[in-house]
């Protein structure tokens, strides 16, 4: 059975192709000493989900405060490098190249150290979540 043209059109509006050469890194957003790109799915997914590329500005250090973000869900995939993360309830755990993880909804935690090259992939629902001191 063929779709009809009205409902292709409908599923065709949340298809997001995002190159590299498409968007540039930005050095503002949650940390000061990362940069973000955007990959413009908060956009495609009508704010259900954001994903972007996080990597390490050149010469900053992390600062270390706790803080938790409440959202839905949190999943990080390190690209390059390694950080170093202290989770209340569970401690200090490195994260290198190829480390997956996904941190419960407003768990307590604080970054310790990253290389110079970290970059991870995040993905965080809902696309506006927020961030709080703990």
């Amino acid at each position: 059975m063929k779709a009809t043209t009205a409902a292709v059109k409908k599923r065709a509006k949340g298809f997001s192709v995002n190159h590299v050469g498409d968007s540039k890194f930005k050095k503002r957003g949650l940390r000061n000493y990362f940069e973000y790109r955007d990959l413009g799915i908060a956009d495609a997914s009508k704010g259900k989900v954001v994903a972007h590329v996080i990597r390490a500005r050149p010469g900053k250090a992390p600062e270390g405060e706790w803080h938790r973000h409440d959202c839905a869900l949190q999943f990080v995939y390190v690209l390059k490098g390694w950080i170093r993360f202290e989770y209340e309830g569970v401690g200090e755990v490195t994260m290198k190249k190829g480390t997956c993880f996904q941190q419960p909804p407003n768990i307590r935690h604080r970054e310790i150290a990253h290389s110079k090259h970290v970059e991870m992939l995040e993905i965080v629902a809902p696309a506006n979540f927020k961030t709080l001191d703990a």
